[in-house]
């Protein structure tokens, strides 16, 4: 019987540290750190501004595309004709390799009217 000393969770496929899931999925991604997803979800304001924050939220980084969510139409517009610039920003501040492109997807608008 294998000392129990030793044995830890993940050894058996169990729960991980964060930092270490983080890494993981980081290094798939072609990030430098592996704070630079969380960067890039965390510090979204920071990285395109708090009025562009409240319209347009990342959704995913899904072989080296960046895919973000808009709430209007007008958002998407404005988000594509920026996409070279966001792109630099999102690589600049995350430490992430830039991603190749970036895809804009429409959702419904919040049905409570909270949104500003």
């Amino acid at each position: 019987m294998a000392s129990r000393s030793n044995w830890t969770p993940a050894d058996q496929g169990g729960p991980r540290k964060m930092n270490q899931s983080l890494a993981s999925v980081s290094r798939r991604l072609g990030l430098e750190q592996a704070t630079g997803l969380g960067d890039l979800f965390t510090r979204w304001p920071e990285i395109v501004g708090e009025q562009m924050a409240r319209h347009v939220q990342p959704v995913r980084m899904d072989h080296k595309v960046l895919v973000v969510a808009v709430d209007h139409p007008a958002w998407a517009t404005q988000v594509r004709s920026m996409a070279n610039e966001l792109l630099d920003r999102v690589s600049q501040e995350t430490g992430m390799v830039r991603p190749e492109r970036l895809e804009v997807r429409n959702r419904r608008p919040d049905k409570s009217g909270s949104r500003a």
